[in-house]
């Protein structure tokens, strides 16, 4: 049980630090939040939020079945670099 505890814990803290890593861009090469949503929209995404988190942009959103995403973006090419969903 105390393996699987620290598991989570190191794991719930190097998905930031893994993020952190793909998104160090200097702020001057970031593109637009609109832009990230203008992508995500045409993909089907209803955008409740971007924000900016560890140098990366993080969206949070509906798919088109209602289905929660929450998803972290590279501000300078706006490919994913991580992803998590909610079924909640």
């Amino acid at each position: 049980m105390k393996t699987l505890i620290l598991t989570a814990l190191v794991m719930a803290f190097a998905g930031p630090a893994f993020a952190a890593d793909k998104c160090d861009v200097p702020t001057d090469q970031w593109q637009p939040r609109e832009a990230l949503q203008k992508k995500l929209e045409s993909e089907g995404w209803k955008v409740r939020s971007i924000k900016t988190e560890h140098g990366c942009y993080e969206a949070k959103a509906l798919d088109a079945n209602g289905k929660k995403l929450e998803a972290v973006f590279n501000p300078k090419t706006l490919e994913s670099v991580g992803a998590d969903s909610d079924d909640g």
